[in-house]
Order: structure tokens, then C-alpha cells, then sequence
């Protein structure tokens, strides 16, 4: 038996790719690229803004669903195809992460995405007492 689990975010998928969206073993967790995708559809809207804020609830419904508290992140890669979504990013990032002072690291780059996306994310976390 494997010591990895898989999750998903409910109502979120790669397509036909075979990856879950977050893997962990033992206290390591890491997400796949997480993205602004809307879990009543599937589909990603054409908005930007509206991909930022999908995909802020849909890294926390991926960590509710893998028990992983936001204050375990560690780091954070955002990636965006229009750096005009940066000030969006930061407007959630502060809002997760009040304290400037007890943030995870993250690191921002400007780049062509597939498919539509404007915005994906993908984290890392230490879980402590991990089973």
C-alpha cells in the first residue's frame, strides 16, 4: 500500500490529464497547478478577476479537503499570463495572510498559460502530526 494520498477539489479537474490535483506523504504536501476553474462548471471563466478569486477558493476547498491548515503553507508559486492580475493576487494574499509577518514564501511569474488560464497557483505545506 502506498504511503501517498491523492486529492481533488470537488467539481475541479485536469481534463484528461492523469495527475492529482495534490499529493502528500508523510508531512510533504504539494498541489499540482491549481486553477481559476469554476467547480459548479468545470470551465474557467473568461474573467481574470474572477479566475483570482476561483482560484483562491478553490487552493482553500483543496486544502479543507486534504486537512491542511493555511498557516502549514510554506510556499506559494502564482502564475499569471497578464501581470495587470497581480494587484487581484495580492488583494486575496492579503486577505489569507493578514500578518506581514506570518506569510508562506511565494514567488510571481509572468507567463503563457494553456487553455484559458490567466492565474494558476501551486503550494507547498509542511503538516505536522501527519499520518
Amino acid at each position: 500500500m502506498s504511503r501517498r494520498q491523492c486529492y481533488e477539489i470537488p467539481g475541479v479537474d485536469h481534463g484528461n490529464t492523469p495527475i492529482p490535483m495534490a499529493a502528500r506523504v508523510g508531512s510533504s504536501f504539494q498541489t499540482s497547478g491549481v486553477m481559476g476553474k469554476d467547480p459548479a462548471t468545470n470551465t474557467l471563466p473568461e474573467d481574470g478577476v474572477r479566475q483570482v478569486e476561483l482560484v483562491f477558493e478553490n487552493l482553500k476547498s483543496l486544502l479543507v479537503v486534504a486537512e491542511v491548515e493555511s498557516d502549514q503553507l510554506t510556499f506559494v508559486e502564482v502564475l499569471l499570463a497578464d501581470d495587470s492580475l497581480r494587484q487581484e493576487v495580492n488583494k486575496h494574499w492579503i486577505a489569507w495572510f493578514p500578518d506581514p509577518h506570518d506569510r508562506p514564501a511565494r514567488h510571481t511569474t509572468i507567463r503563457e498559460l494553456p487553455g484559458g488560464m490567466l492565474v494558476q497557483l501551486r503550494a507547498q505545506a509542511h503538516v505536522e502530526n501527519a499520518s
